[in-house]
């Protein structure tokens, strides 16, 4: 089972999430953003306001919209941290 550590805004529904093993990703969320509690989400500023819930261990919004942090390792792609450096 994996955990969010970290997680920020990337650009437009993607987020850049830092798991407990010490990797990096980036996850595209746009093709699942289905569902009434996901529709908020499509509003790119509401989007933004993404948070790491520590209870839960994985990204949270407002309107109580989450994601499985195993599903969010699962579908994001690895990054380097190197690579945001220019």
């Amino acid at each position: 089972m994996h955990f969010v550590r970290d997680a920020s805004y990337d650009s437009d529904f993607k987020v850049r999430l830092s798991f407990e093993d010490g990797s990096v990703r980036i996850a595209d969320l746009a093709p699942h953003l289905d569902g009434e509690i996901f529709e908020p989400l499509k509003d790119l500023e509401y989007f933004k306001t993404l948070r790491v819930e520590p209870d839960t261990d994985t990204i949270v919004w407002d309107n109580g919209a989450d994601m499985s942090p195993d599903f969010l390792y699962e579908i994001s792609v690895p990054v380097a941290e190197s690579s945001s450096a220019a």
